[in-house]
């Protein structure tokens, strides 16, 4: 066999445009004929020089021999005489019939071309009862585009990363290519961007149809809308990016710009909208435009965290005929504890006691309403709270302590500013206690240097220190009962799982685009990944399962699509591809998933 460049035109510089074929010759009615075995593409990389050894190699691969000569080919030789090969015996391969007998050489067995198959396997499914493939070919999509589309998706499922990490990931270690019969191995990093562009392109149609598909299929009645923002960062400057900006990075991530998702979600956890703001995008600032850009419906509950239930949002909620359920911000956290509680037994077996006040209030017109105010105290959560306070109380006072003492040993700098400055920066880092105490800087006599630092702790009333494992909510819903409540305040914790989940197991984070159209695809995809995910974790929760996405993930991997090669007893080779078979935990989770196994679907081929 050989490699043959054919002339297909001229391109716009005036250089001829070829197109590489891997021809083998072939003797027919007595003459020797060239026949196409596979054709390369106009973009095939391998340098013409390299092209014999590159034949040699893909031969060596289908008859089952080791490399000739004495040193192995370069990586990318091999990697390419490798899928080549693979190309070569799908096209060539026929589906095994059930006892199909061939007397092999036990000794010449070897395995090869090893692809991950077990998480893609589910991820198709998911995304095959969002009906996306349909939905792709009614956009438009070509079928590269397709392709291209849910495997970036199933690869964000499965392996998180750039769109490169993605393209490397597709091409050389996952059999997600052949679930969707399409070869990965001649596509580039540019087609994935392409996907991702046509992708955001439909971003509302694709978005609308996925919700409507889960509410259906789920049977879902959508009355919570949940609100939140979290932000990822960019790797570099971006410069370019016009949406990058410098804010409150919850990574922590003050030394990079950063990009905020916005994200409407259902309370059974489904994405009903997203959106991209700029990085330094406040929560308490965009709930109204993005309620009312991305249609939330009327009437229906929105719930939100401290941060974002200020005093003006919660009026537009009212004035917009939205009902609301949050954290107070100016509730105390101080209540009778003569009066009645509703115990509720939360899903780890942990009670939460609930008291409750209906309270008349009025807006800044005047205009009256009524609002519920709970007061939710958790023995667990206080616990966990007291452990918390002393050990920023601890942090805190031997800071004090060392300044103290400091202050009584020569060569310490004792002026009044200095010492001053000091403990206004124990109080920055300890904010949480520090407003507790009261501090006496004591100077020497000429009023110049501090002597002595002493502190008394004076718990403030209405805080955490003062009612550990109390916290307030409110709500203008006046005809629910306090457990009800409580329980439909707890889905807020679904959007907290979204955001972990989106970040740590479906690669939200970092971003490496320098367009801003690449970032805010990037972002979709893994909001697309997010949902598809969402389903294979909605049918385990009903199943009684729980498992995160990255046990999951961790679960599956192993399960592969192998080649096996045998030596005939006539000398020929005989390449069998074939699925493995799952294990208990493997076949438990995808009964769980209510999807079936990936089938062996085993396919011969004699060379």
């Amino acid at each position: 066999m050989f490699i043959r460049a054919t002339r297909t035109g001229t391109a716009r510089d005036g250089s001829a445009r070829l197109s590489h074929r891997l021809v083998e010759n072939q003797r027919r009615d007595g003459k020797v004929r060239q026949s196409t075995l596979l054709n390369l593409g106009r973009h095939f990389a391998i340098e013409r020089d390299a092209w014999p050894l590159l034949c040699q190699r893909i031969g060596e691969l289908l008859d089952d021999q080791s490399t000739l000569g004495l040193r192995s080919p370069p990586p990318q030789i091999e990697a390419e005489a490798r899928r080549i090969a693979a190309r070569l015996l799908e096209r060539r391969a026929e589906e095994a019939v059930v006892a199909d007998w061939e007397t092999v050489d036990i000794g010449s067995v070897r395995d090869m071309d090893g692809r991950t198959i077990g998480i893609e396997h589910a991820a198709l499914s998911a995304l095959e009862v969002l009906g996306l493939p349909a939905l792709f070919d009614e956009l438009g999509f070509n079928r590269r585009q397709r392709c291209c589309a849910l495997g970036s998706i199933i690869a964000r499922m499965a392996h998180p990363g750039s769109e490169r990490e993605t393209n490397r990931w597709l091409r050389k270690t996952s059999a997600a290519g052949e679930l969707l019969g399409f070869d990965f191995g001649a596509v580039s990093a540019m087609a994935l961007y392409r996907a991702s562009d046509q992708l955001l392109r439909h971003q509302e149609r694709i978005e609308d149809h996925v919700f409507d598909t889960v509410e259906s299929f789920f049977g879902l009645k959508p009355t919570i809308t949940l609100y939140d923002l979290t932000n990822t960062f960019y790797e570099g400057k971006a410069e370019a990016q016009p949406k990058a900006r410098r804010g409150h990075s919850k990574e922590g991530r003050t030394d990079a710009p950063l990009l905020t998702l916005g994200l409407v979600l259902d309370g059974s956890g489904f994405v009903r909208r997203s959106c991209v703001f700029a990085g330094n995008v406040t929560e308490a600032h965009t709930l109204g435009s993005m309620l009312a850009s991305l249609g939330a419906p009327r009437g229906g509950v929105v719930i939100m965290d401290r941060g974002i239930a200020t005093k003006a949002n919660l009026a537009w909620l009212r004035r917009e005929g939205y009902r609301y359920l949050v954290v107070s911000r100016d509730a105390t956290r101080v209540f009778d504890t003569q009066r009645t509680a509703t115990r509720v037994v939360t899903s780890s077996r942990q009670a939460v006691d609930v008291y409750t006040d209906e309270v008349g209030c009025a807006e800044d017109d005047g205009t009256p309403y009524r609002e519920v105010l709970l007061r939710c105290h958790s023995a667990a959560r206080e616990t966990k709270e007291r452990s918390i306070l002393e050990r920023f109380r601890k942090r805190f006072e031997d800071g004090l302590r060392d300044l103290h003492e400091g202050l009584s040993r020569p060569r310490t700098r004792k002026s009044l500013d200095h010492v001053e400055r000091r403990i206004g920066r124990l109080e920055k880092a300890n904010a949480r206690v520090a407003r507790h105490y009261e501090i006496t800087v004591t100077p020497d006599d000429d009023g110049a240097r501090a002597v002595a630092v002493s502190w008394t702790l004076r718990t403030v009333e209405g805080s955490m220190m003062s009612h550990p494992g109390v916290y307030c909510l409110r709500s203008n819903i006046l005809d629910l009962d306090a457990e009800t409540l409580w329980r439909t305040y707890v889905t807020l914790t679904d959007v907290e799982a979204v955001f972990r989940s989106l970040k740590s197991e479906l690669g939200l984070r970092p971003i490496f685009h320098h367009k801003q159209h690449r970032a805010d695809g990037h972002l979709f995809i893994s909001v697309l990944a997010y949902q598809a995910a969402q389903v294979l974790r909605t049918r385990m929760k009903r199943a009684g399962a729980s498992d995160s996405w990255s046990s999951i993930r961790h679960s599956l991997n192993p399960l592969q699509r192998t080649t096996t090669t045998f030596t005939r007893r006539d000398a020929r080779t005989l390449h069998v591809r074939k699925t493995a078979l799952c294990d208990d935990q493997q076949a438990a989770i995808y009964h769980a998933m209510g999807i079936t196994p990936p089938p062996p679907n085993v396919r011969k081929t004699v060379v």
